[in-house]
């Protein structure tokens, strides 16, 4: 049987959509290439906003126009949310609104056997393993918490033999995610500690968490093991007013998420502080946004993802009055952006001269630890990491190295 996926969204849907992969090789199917009409066709959706639906839409009927006489699947969390809108999509055969049924749907079509974890990710160098699932915190502007409310956090015992598997074939960066990593019920302190001590080369990386879970145990350990663990954090802020916070239903004001910003960033040599930032929220005022810019600016982010609000049907914030306007929205998005940018050529400009480990995502350009795209000078063996003396920074903003020596691990 020859089986074809798709998959839109984040970290975790991508990391479902290969276990899903490595069930369907463990039996015997056969993964279609272009050339092939595929006898199972499966699109792992997303439902993260409006424009998430259309996209998952859109994949499933050119699948199935595309693969005539398969079985076409939808499953993922644009199903979840909606599941009777998805069956209506011509060519879909099946749908698996809830994901915790995905091992009985396969037993179906014969295939008994679900796996623990996966042993590789189709075409990446870097490997993302999910380590937790589920949201119940109620973010205004999310809808995530509506279709994976359940908390559940993977068994440790289960984690490491799939990070080491992953290890020994060839993924040089593990990147641990979760729906809210934060809330990873087993000690995520914990876990990394066991896990830096697995004997194979590679690095692990953190995909997002809270600033006020950042404990002060994991920065300890982070700071110990430099060459395991990057030195790069990812801590949500979506806006730097108060009021507006308060609106999101965010947890922390802005005083608190920056001074433990700075508490966690002054214990590090240069570590890479990323966040995500929506604008024109319902009732934002031009002081509100300017508030978010000057604490942007005050905690000098070496990235910043900057969204404009779209209002997600289902959740609070789609029924809140005193839209922004499209075109003011666009504005102020594009002056975030502008100092964003800023701030992350100098941060690029600060690892001038430092010696930086590179996962080398083509044969001449790659990431570093500290999350800043590194271009090498000669071609080097792509998917490796390899130790690299930052030059310069050129004009697009990216970082010029030569290689330094083969490679440890590190930053």
């Amino acid at each position: 049987m020859y089986f074809r996926l798709h998959t839109l969204g984040c970290k975790v849907n991508q990391y479902e959509t290969q276990l899903l992969r490595t069930a369907l090789l463990q039996c015997g199917c056969t993964e279609a290439d272009a050339a092939d009409f595929a006898d199972i066709v499966v699109v792992n959706t997303c439902t993260v906003t409006a424009e998430s639906d259309a996209k998952s839409r859109k994949a499933l009927r050119k699948l199935a126009a595309e693969n005539p006489g398969a079985k076409v699947v939808a499953m993922g969390c644009a199903v979840t949310h909606q599941p009777d809108a998805m069956q209506q999509i011509r060519g879909i055969t099946e749908i698996v609104a809830d994901k915790q049924t995905v091992p009985e749907f396969l037993r179906q079509l014969g295939i008994a056997a679900w796996p623990k974890g996966i042993d590789a990710f189709a075409d990446r160098h870097r490997a993302f393993v999910k380590i937790q699932d589920g949201c119940q915190v109620g973010c205004a502007y999310c809808i995530i918490p509506k279709v994976r409310p359940t908390l559940h956090s993977r068994p440790i015992e289960d984690i490491l033999p799939e990070i080491q598997s992953l290890a020994k074939n060839g993924y040089r960066e593990i990147v641990l995610t979760g729906i809210h990593l934060g809330h990873y019920a087993l000690g995520l302190t914990e876990l990394l500690r066991r896990a830096v001590d697995l004997p194979e080369m590679f690095r692990l990386r953190l995909s997002s968490l809270e600033a006020v879970e950042v404990s002060d145990e994991l920065i300890d350990l982070m700071l110990r093991y430099p060459d395991r663990i990057c030195p790069h954090l990812h801590l949500p802020m979506q806006s730097g007013s108060d009021a507006v916070l308060r609106r999101m239903k965010r947890r922390w004001m802005s005083e608190t998420y920056a001074r433990r910003c700075e508490e966690i960033a002054s214990r590090f040599d240069r570590l890479a502080l990323t966040t995500d930032i929506i604008v024109g929220f319902p009732g934002e005022t031009a002081e509100q946004f300017e508030e978010t810019c000057r604490l942007v600016e005050r905690l000098r982010f070496a990235k910043v993802h900057v969204f404009r609000f779209s209002p997600r049907r289902g959740t609070e914030a789609a029924m809140l009055p005193e839209r922004i306007s499209a075109t003011e929205q666009k504005r102020r998005a594009k002056v975030l952006t502008v100092c964003a940018e800023k701030l992350r050529r100098d941060f690029a400009e600060s690892l001038i001269g430092s010696v930086e480990t590179v996962l080398l995502e083509t044969a001449t350009s790659g990431m570093c630890g500290r999350y800043i795209e590194v271009s090498v000078r000669e071609p080097l063996e792509s998917g490796s990491l390899v130790a690299v003396r930052i030059e310069s920074l050129d004009e697009t903003g990216t970082l010029t190295a030569t290689q330094e020596c083969r490679a440890g691990l590190g930053g």
